[in-house]
């Protein structure tokens, strides 16, 4: 059996570029304006939730995974303001802290569309399936230790800085399973799902989303307790 003298390999770094126009994308749809992030990543040995508002998401399938974003105060209320203006909401009837429920409830629904779109595109582009557990939101005053090392054979955590349109910064953290994927045969990738009609679907169902909120639960204390929190 013969394999190409030069194959294409998807590794780490592919990954964490792929998630990070996952989030760019997204966002940039929520806020109507520009979001973007540093061409430099960090690589780190862990990976933290951190103050004011700290997000994290468990993907398992053809590669495991943690997904963290932690937003500063001014950009998570920068972000939701500016989605639920695009929603049509008036200003003040907008919520006027970022320990609000619903900025957490916001917060949450993005990063699902985020991690949705990013799992969409491992499915069309890699030919493999991963699945996602609901986004958990916490309002943090301190730093918390995530760590899915014990779920991992070869762990690898990256972090990129992201900048929003207002100029206010937030980071995203990806703790990975070392993994490479390697092209066999040419094959041409499907679409993934625009991430505009992701918002437009949103939207509409906008009333019915309920996110976890950020106060705590037994399903987020289950979860934090099986990554030895």
């Amino acid at each position: 059996m013969s394999t190409p003298e030069n194959p294409v390999v998807f590794g780490t770094e592919d990954l964490l570029i792929s998630l990070c126009n996952s989030v760019s994308k997204v966002l940039t749809a929520a806020s109507g304006s520009q979001i973007h992030y540093s061409a430099m990543v960090q690589r780190i040995t862990k990976t933290c939730l951190k103050p004011d508002i700290g997000c994290f998401v468990l993907f398992d399938g053809g590669f495991s995974g943690l997904v963290i974003i932690n937003f500063s105060s001014l950009a998570a209320m920068e972000l939701y303001e500016r989605y639920m203006r695009s929603m049509g909401m008036a200003q003040e009837d907008l919520a006027s802290s970022h320990t609000s429920d619903e900025v957490g409830n916001v917060m949450g629904e993005l990063m699902n569309q985020i991690v949705g779109d990013f799992t969409g595109k491992v499915r069309h582009e890699l030919q493999t399936h991963i699945t996602q557990n609901q986004p958990k939101m916490l309002v943090l005053n301190k730093q918390v230790m995530l760590s899915v090392d014990t779920h991992l054979d070869q762990p690898e955590a990256r972090r990129v800085t992201f900048y929003t349109g207002g100029g206010n910064i937030f980071y995203l953290e990806l703790a990975v399973d070392r993994t490479e994927f390697i092209k066999l045969y040419d094959f041409d990738a499907q679409e993934a799902p625009d991430p505009d009609e992701l918002f437009d679907q949103a939207g509409k169902g906008h009333a019915q989303v309920a996110p976890p909120v950020p106060a705590a639960s037994d399903d987020t204390d289950d979860l934090l307790k099986s990554l030895g929190m």
